[in-house]
């Protein structure tokens, strides 16, 4: 009989206040912006702007220069990590964990097996590290140099590879607030002065245990298929089995068990959430399993639209609309009426907030409006 979880019950109202907490959007944060990337384990970023939004909504005193800067002195950079995905991470952080998330990136060579019949992988990672490691890559650039080596093989094929046996960055001026460029690339060990070629792997089991505390600290309360979600990862019952002595238990309103740090906040749920304008991807609404704690049911899938992410508005801590920056205005979309006694007002005084942090001098309307697109039946 499979024993069932027990500890304390933790309503969506009391997860999503840890949570908040623990993203700093409950409060803003007076952490520098290298201290909030480290704390959050990375800001998702496919685009350029997501992880300055993502900063400005959690941090006192953000400016966009703030993160430049820390890509342009190779104190952050933009690398494939978590979910196979684009991250912003600190220097330290991308060296950890590309490691940790390469059975993920091993995974997706699989659907291009057919393109690299006789290609040797080792062989292939050797040669795109000297190629990009001699100057950076585009991926076009990098794919047409290892045509020349492998001419039968899918070139599209030949760069998904190196992408997925070498820790890539992108260097700058890609990233940066207002000049980013094209995609270049090189190694993460080149890129922050790492010599001698590929770095170590840590310990594989230490490495796994001090991510999920790092997870639980950002992210938790939160259950084991949470935070596989949120790494692109399986299999990590067995590193939360190991930390269970040294972490609390709760369990979700349908019974699943939750993990947690017990020195983490967990503040009252009636703790008061102002609203926030989150960019597309932000890792708030894509680290669990369950989203519940941010999305209410009904609204499940509507800050998607086919493969567009919209970006997002909470509202007492939950998603509540969607929002879109013009030339000329701000316009948020709210799902159903906003008729609290000084709801509109609250929104719109973060939405001027938002704009003088990241848009000084710009000269923005706020309306309300509709954003995302009508389809006709």
């Amino acid at each position: 009989m499979t024993k069932q979880p027990s500890g304390p019950v933790l309503g969506a109202r009391a997860l999503n206040r840890a949570t908040l907490d623990r993203q700093l959007l409950l409060r803003r944060s007076t952490r520098s912006a290298k201290e909030a990337v480290a704390h959050l384990v990375g800001l998702q970023a496919q685009n350029v702007k997501p992880p300055y939004y993502a900063l400005a909504a959690r941090l006192d005193g953000f400016a966009p220069e703030q993160l430049s800067s820390l890509m342009a002195d190779r104190e952050v950079v933009r690398i494939v990590t978590l979910r196979s995905t684009i991250h912003t991470h600190t220097a330290a952080d991308a060296l950890t964990l590309r490691p940790l998330v390469q059975p993920a990136r091993t995974r997706e060579l699989t659907a291009f097996r057919k393109g690299l019949a006789g290609v040797d992988l080792d062989r292939l990672a050797a040669l795109a590290r000297d190629l990009v490691e001699t100057e950076p890559r585009t991926m076009a650039g990098l794919r047409e140099a290892l045509r020349a080596e492998w001419p039968d093989a899918d070139p599209q094929s030949l760069a998904v590879a190196a992408r997925c046996t070498l820790p890539l960055v992108q260097v700058t001026p890609r990233g940066l607030w207002g000049r980013s460029g094209q995609v270049a690339l090189t190694t993460a060990e080149h890129w922050l002065s790492r010599s001698g070629g590929p770095t170590p792997s840590p310990d594989a089991a230490e490495a796994t245990d001090t991510t999920v505390l790092r997870y639980l600290a950002a992210f938790g309360p939160a259950s084991v298929r949470d935070m596989q979600t949120w790494a692109g990862l399986t299999r990590l019952r067995e590193a939360f089995e190991r930390l269970r002595p040294r972490l609390l238990t709760f369990r979700d309103e349908g019974g699943a068990e939750l993990f947690d740090l017990p020195d983490a906040p967990r503040p009252d749920p009636g703790t008061p959430a102002p609203p926030r304008f989150l960019p597309e991807f932000d890792n708030l609404l894509l680290s669990h399993a369950d989203r519940t704690r941010v999305v209410p049911p009904g609204l499940r899938g509507r800050a998607w639209q086919g493969n567009q992410a919209y970006r997002t508005l909470l509202v007492d801590g939950f998603l509540a609309g969607v929002w879109k920056l013009t030339e000329d205005a701000l316009v948020i979309e709210t799902f159903g009426q906003r008729s609290r006694a000084g709801e509109r007002d609250a929104i719109t005084a973060e939405g001027a907030r938002m704009l003088a942090t990241l848009h000084p001098g710009a000269s923005y309307d706020i309306r309300f409006g509709a954003v995302v697109p009508q389809v006709s039946g």
